[in-house]
């Protein structure tokens, strides 16, 4: 991905995935095993074969793991549209909507637009009686309902050959928390199992946690024939 793709792709989202930052990563570069140089060739073949959309929008979530960002659900009152919440912050929710900037989807317009002429269908997890363009789309309730609304809803299972590249899941962790990220190109060695791209505490990563925690969504949502 270009430089200036790389730039574009800050735009806002917060969650209710709220859970404690992981374990800071090792310092040193463990030496690569067979495994990993398999699995990197694997990933670069599946990689180009990808759509254009597809690919540069996993590209452009796989650049924010580079950011040193502050894992930080609070309220901020942002632009609209494109608003964003500082750039060295964020939720799981930001790792979406920006890395679907980058592909020309402003999901806070789509899902405020969608909310204000169909508030009454939208989850009532927040006391709230109006819309608010600074944090409807950063939740994921609201994302999911709305992923629903615009048929982008997949069957969740157990398999992990039926989650692609650039797809969206959601889970529900510990406490019932919602939690949103993206399906990698990568995947876990001698695996079918694809990794995913998102935050869960620590910033932007890409871990191999989908099937960690139960799958309550599974989405594919690339509208006006992106």
């Amino acid at each position: 991905m270009n430089k200036s793709a790389a730039t574009f792709l800050f735009a806002v989202l917060a969650a209710l995935c709220v859970t404690s930052c992981g374990p800071d990563k090792q310092s040193s570069v463990p030496e690569r095993t067979a495994d990993d140089v398999a699995g990197a060739q694997t990933s670069a073949s599946l990689s180009q074969s990808l759509p254009v959309h597809v690919r540069t929008l996993v590209e452009a979530t796989r650049a924010r793991t580079s950011i040193g960002e502050i894992y930080d659900p609070s309220y901020f009152t942002i632009p609209y549209p494109g608003g964003d919440v500082p750039n060295d912050r964020g939720v799981c929710t930001d790792v979406v909507v920006r890395a679907y900037r980058v592909i020309g989807i402003d999901l806070q317009v789509q899902v405020h637009e969608d909310m204000r002429a169909n508030f009454k269908l939208y989850p009532k997890l927040w006391g709230l009686r109006g819309t608010d363009r600074s944090i409807d789309h950063r939740r994921v309730p609201n994302l999911e309902t709305f992923l629903q609304r615009k048929g982008a809803a997949l069957p969740p299972t157990n398999s992990a050959g039926d989650y692609k590249p650039g797809d969206l899941v959601t889970w529900r962790l510990n406490n019932n928390l919602p939690h949103i990220g993206i399906v990698s190109d990568r995947r876990v060695p001698r695996s079918d199992r694809p990794l995913i791209l998102h935050n869960i505490g620590g910033g932007t990563s890409e871990d191999d946690i989908l099937f960690s925690y139960p799958v309550v969504g599974h989405f594919r949502y690339y509208p006006d024939g992106t």
